[in-house]
């Protein structure tokens, strides 16, 4: 579908409803003029005007309808149906927040620059910080880092599956100058729904909007355990630098 075959119904919808708005009070005002001036022992016929006001309630009615269905369409041409093709694919959002599955949140940060010291914070859907960690080193250089969370609070309290929780990263250079960030969220896509008018899919087991995918690329081959970095063992929250992504 071209921009122009959409852009014209709703050029025509648009249209429709202003005029419909300016008739509707132009016939109001005609209808508050005639009850004011209307003879008391000859009463005009409300039959009339009710009919009127049913016939612009029907046609407003179906300007609804219109938009209902145009974003019907939308949704199928250019939304979940190109969604769908998605699943079983690697893909990278720019997008803050997942979900705790299997014990564990991943997020992958980029730091426009290098910088001294970097804070990490995971923070709940309530937005109460349950996680805290500062990070320095190869953590803190230019680039992108993989981050991942054990699921456990400040108190060492394992927290349930399920729960969507937000990486903050606030990073500083030497100078004690603000470092610019940007948060990713990279995995598999396991579904694709329709939420609130918006095409949603799944990664991770969170919900992530369709349109700020910023790369899609093919499942690697899975890992063997024994191929984990002896380096992050033991270390909860571990990083390091994770594979470029397919733009």
């Amino acid at each position: 579908m071209t921009v122009s075959a959409v852009g014209a119904p709703t050029e025509v919808t648009s249209g429709a409803r202003t005029r419909l708005a300016e008739n509707f009070d132009t016939f109001l005002t005609l209808l508050t003029t005639q009850l004011k001036n209307q003879d008391p022992l000859s009463p005009m016929d409300s039959n009339q005007f009710t009919q009127q006001m049913v016939q612009m309630t029907g046609v407003e009615q179906q300007l609804l309808t219109n938009d209902l269905l145009k974003q019907l369409v939308g949704n199928t041409n250019s939304g979940i149906s190109t969604a769908v093709s998605l699943i079983g694919k690697e893909v990278r959002a720019v997008t803050d927040t997942t979900a705790l599955k299997g014990g564990k949140a991943d997020w992958v940060y980029k730091l426009d620059r290098e910088a001294e010291e970097v804070k990490v914070e995971v923070v709940d859907a309530s937005g109460k910080t349950v996680h805290t960690k500062t990070l320095t080193g190869d953590a803190a250089k230019g680039g992108e880092h993989a981050f991942s969370w054990d699921g456990k609070d400040v108190s060492g309290q394992k927290l349930p599956d399920g729960g969507k929780y937000t990486l903050r990263v606030s990073a500083k250079d030497t100078t004690a100058a603000a470092v610019p960030s940007t948060v990713y969220v990279q995995g598999m896509v396991t579904g694709v729904e329709q939420a609130e008018g918006q095409t949603m899919l799944t990664i991770n087991g969170g919900k992530v909007p369709w349109n700020v995918v910023s790369s899609v690329s093919l499942p690697a081959a899975t890992a063997s355990n024994d191929d984990t970095d002896p380096g992050d063992a033991g270390d909860p929250d571990s990083t390091s630098n994770p594979p470029p992504a397919d733009a």
